[in-house]
């Protein structure tokens, strides 16, 4: 038997059945199926080593398997505890030879030291999904800083950190916000977290939305597939914001904009998808109705003020259900928060359908193809995906689907590229 490659997972005996699930995800991802082909060709990654932070899911290890068919030398770790598929990174290991560094509902010492394991290779790139290894790369572990030539983030939440540490002259190297592109943030936010949020809050709960009220807090693309959907359902949405555009468009998409304040009395369940902190507090606690649920659909638990929940609790947390705890009040009421407050799609489900994924994980396979012929010209900071790239995984996801669209005519060509014509 071939030695296996450095891990730290859970039960090697799962990679099998991980195997299993990471093929039957690859079969509603073709779009990077065809960008592994080209690369196990074409190898764009010879002799480069990358560092992943990421959800280790069956979506995120055909990513993987895409790097790696391109001659990447990989580490993977996971991005948190409560994603973490134990099969997944079994086989990720076993079957693929792929260094994985990751274990379900690890604490936070030991989430730390994944990141550090995956560290440990010193890389030329960094795939990350939140910041949190860019950050451990600028806190804790700068001496790897001289070899990083660039990166990817994935995610909103890790874009603003990105974006923040620019402005402050912290960030080292260049990194490619991926979760800007179309094919990402209209595609994966909306319809991927639109429906692994609410099949997380079934699969928790077990609870009717039909003629329930439901506050999404945040109308960026998540909130408005998560809005969309719980509409559909024949819930009542209210939506909460702090942007005077977003939710003006929430009332003109249909939906009841108010403060959380007032929401928070007459909401039966509560979803967060803003990216900030304390979206729900102490005072909407207070004011909430027996048996409220709440859920984090942003990255971070960070949106869901639980340190003041538990001050306010008599009893609990109390594991009722499957990823569903239960917090009691002086009061005897009881409020109930699903996954911890961590990303309740990947807590309590298993994140956003394969077919989502596909675009977002094309657009960070053909990323980082870019990234590795370009990153000498590109300067530490947040940048663009050429948008070539994302017009090139729309079309091959549209060629997939078995769908075509139009082409300009030459004079159509000509007009769009021309001032002269009038009126």
């Amino acid at each position: 038997m071939a030695e296996l490659p450095k891990n730290d997972i859970a039960d090697l005996a799962l990679a099998q059945q991980g195997k299993t699930r990471i093929e039957w995800a690859d079969w509603s991802m073709p779009v990077l199926r065809q960008i592994r082909d080209r690369f196990a060709v074409e190898r764009p990654f010879e002799g480069a080593k990358i560092a992943a932070c990421m959800h280790v899911t069956t979506e995120t290890a055909n990513l993987m398997r895409a790097l790696a068919a391109g001659g990447a030398q990989l580490a993977l770790c996971a991005s948190n505890p409560l994603s973490t598929q134990d099969d997944t990174a079994a086989a990720l290991v076993a079957e693929y030879g792929i260094p994985t560094f990751a274990r379900n509902g690890v604490d936070r010492d030991g989430y730390y030291a994944h990141i550090n394991a995956a560290l440990d290779g010193a890389p030329h790139y960094v795939f990350d999904d939140g910041c949190d290894l860019v950050n451990t790369l600028h806190t804790t572990r700068t001496e790897v800083l001289p070899g990083i030539r660039g990166g990817c983030e994935e995610t909103t939440t890790g874009v603003i950190r990105l974006r923040q540490m620019t402005k402050d002259g912290a960030l080292r190297f260049p990194m490619v916000a991926v979760n800007d592109t179309d094919t990402k943030h209209m595609f994966d936010n909306r319809y991927g977290t639109g429906q692994s949020t609410l099949d997380a809050i079934f699969r928790a709960t077990n609870t009717l939305l039909a003629g329930k009220t439901v506050v999404v807090a945040g109308y960026g693309y998540c909130g408005r597939g998560v809005s969309s959907r719980a509409k559909g359902l024949g819930a009542n949405v209210i939506v909460t914001e702090i942007d005077p555009t977003k939710a003006l468009d929430a009332a003109m998409d249909g939906f009841r904009v108010l403060p959380m304040i007032e929401a928070a009395a007459i909401g039966d369940v509560f979803i967060t998808v803003t990216g900030n902190r304390d979206v729900l507090r102490r005072e909407h606690f207070e004011a909430m109705k027996e048996g409220a649920i709440f859920a984090n659909s942003g990255h971070f638990d960070i949106e869901i003020d639980i340190v003041a929940l538990s001050e306010l609790a008599v009893a609990g947390p109390r594991r009722v259900r499957h990823q569903t705890d239960e917090y009691v009040l002086a009061d005897g009421r009881r409020l109930l928060l699903l996954a911890e407050g961590r990303l309740v799609n990947l807590g309590a489900a298993e994140g956003h359908p394969a077919a989502v994924m596909d675009m977002s994980f094309a657009d960070q396979a053909l990323t980082a193809e870019w990234l590795t012929k370009n990153w000498q010209s590109l300067a530490p900071g947040v940048h663009d995906v050429p948008v070539e790239i994302d017009k090139e995984v729309a079309r091959l996801k549209l060629e997939t689907m078995g769908l075509a669209i139009d082409v300009l005519t030459p004079a159509q060509e000509a007009y769009l590229n021309s001032w002269e014509h009038g009126s």
